[in-house]
């Protein structure tokens, strides 16, 4: 009888879990990806654990967040047995140092990185793999930061968190054996936004050596504009879909989903800013082999005070870099930005490339021609979720690595 209870309550689970997968947008992935059926796989299943996690905390057996936060730290990491790794604080901040046992002769470059989940997924123990195969394949240090999580610990204590652990590393580089005139930092989608947002604000610190560099893994970077060609071209395409990208981002912000619809049409932002930010975000600046595969100009939609009212820290430099005034832009560190072609985050890398650029600093640019949100970090999962283009990313970010 317990036997045929426990099929019941999972069968159950199953259609209760499918009826919220199907709330989710069906996937659009365009003709031209050659590994297009993978990819649909990996989007339905990534559906069905997005579905499962609701179902499990309308009926309240646990919240969505640490149902998808458990599933995550589910990959177990790979065994390794050519580095020395060990847990610490850096003031309050957990990390994780992983260090080649290989001998060398001088110090080694130190590798900050601060993973993805919009602030509220992702942890030490998710990016292990990522972690461990950075620091053998480059021969650094790494230093993986487990900054705290929303909702728990709400916005902006992430990048608070990534900037201490970030500044305590460069005071104490050498007891670590890193040369502290070569720490860079890195880190994928939100964990870029941090990158971004912790570079530039170390820019007016005299008091620490200067970053040797930033390693920006598809980045968001803006939220001025939803329409940009590459939300356009990529809203139903897996993994970060439009849909998912604004509702993600405002529980980040503990934000009411009501106005993602005013935020999608560009109602949230003022005459006089939308005046200011022209200069930086516009499809203008987009190169137009970006706009082949479609693009029209969106509508112009009224204002909204009270939208504006609740999204105003959407606009701060911390959660979108690509903001920051030009006197701040001019003085980062040399950039190697990562951009896929189909997410609908590749045109904020785009544009932040095109910033740098013109204030003459150095960026390294990959542009993952098949790549899509999220394939760096399956690429160190190995096996069946593992894509080309992930590979060929995580090669150029180490021979990046190589040379600084």
């Amino acid at each position: 009888m317990e036997i045929l209870l426990a099929i019941f309550l999972a069968v159950l689970t199953v259609f209760v879990a499918m009826a919220f997968y199907y709330e989710h947008p069906k996937a659009e992935i365009p003709h031209g990806f050659s590994q297009r059926q993978k990819l649909y796989i990996f989007h339905y299943v990534l559906n069905f654990v997005f579905g499962l996690a609701r179902f499990l905390d309308k009926v309240g057996i646990t919240s969505e967040v640490y149902f998808l936060r458990a599933v995550m730290d589910g990959i177990p990491p790979l065994k390794d047995k050519h580095l020395f790794i060990k847990d610490l604080r850096f003031e309050k901040v957990k990390v994780r140092i992983y260090q080649p046992k290989i001998s060398t002769t001088g110090q080694r470059r130190g590798i900050l990185y601060f993973h993805g989940g919009v602030g509220q997924f992702g942890s030490i123990r998710a990016y292990e793999r990522t972690c461990r195969y950075l620091a053998r394949k480059s021969n650094s240090v790494v230093v993986s930061v487990g900054y705290r999580l929303a909702p728990e610990h709400p916005y902006p204590t992430q990048f608070k968190d990534c900037l201490t652990a970030t500044t305590h590393f460069m005071r104490t580089a050498q007891d670590y054996g890193v040369d502290p005139s070569r720490i860079i930092i890195c880190g994928d989608s939100s964990g870029g936004t941090l990158t971004a947002a912790v570079a530039q604000a170390l820019v007016n610190r005299r008091d620490l050596p200067k970053l040797r560099a930033q390693i920006l893994i598809y980045p968001f970077l803006q939220c001025v504009d939803f329409n940009l060609p590459s939300y356009q071209q990529n809203e139903g395409v897996p993994i970060l879909l439009k849909e998912r990208t604004l509702a993600l981002g405002l529980r980040y912000l503990n934000k009411d989903l009501s106005i993602m619809e005013a935020i999608s049409k560009g109602c949230h932002i003022p005459e006089d800013l939308q005046l200011k930010y022209q200069k930086w975000v516009s499809p203008d600046y987009i190169p137009h082999e970006f706009k082949k595969r479609g693009y029209k100009p969106s509508t112009t939609h009224p204002f909204s005070k009270e939208v504006y009212t609740l999204i105003k820290p959407m606009l701060d430099n911390v959660f979108a870099p690509l903001l920051a005034e030009d006197s701040v832009i001019a003085r980062l560190p040399e950039a190697f930005i990562l951009t896929c072609e189909f997410d609908v985050l590749r045109d904020d890398g785009l544009l932040y490339k095109k910033r740098l650029e013109d204030h003459g600093i150095k960026v390294t640019w990959c542009h993952l021609q098949e790549g899509f949100h999220g394939t760096v970090y399956l690429a160190v999962c190995g096996g069946v979720i593992a894509f080309r283009s992930g590979n060929k990313g995580l090669e150029n970010i180490v021979n990046f690595l190589r040379l600084m």
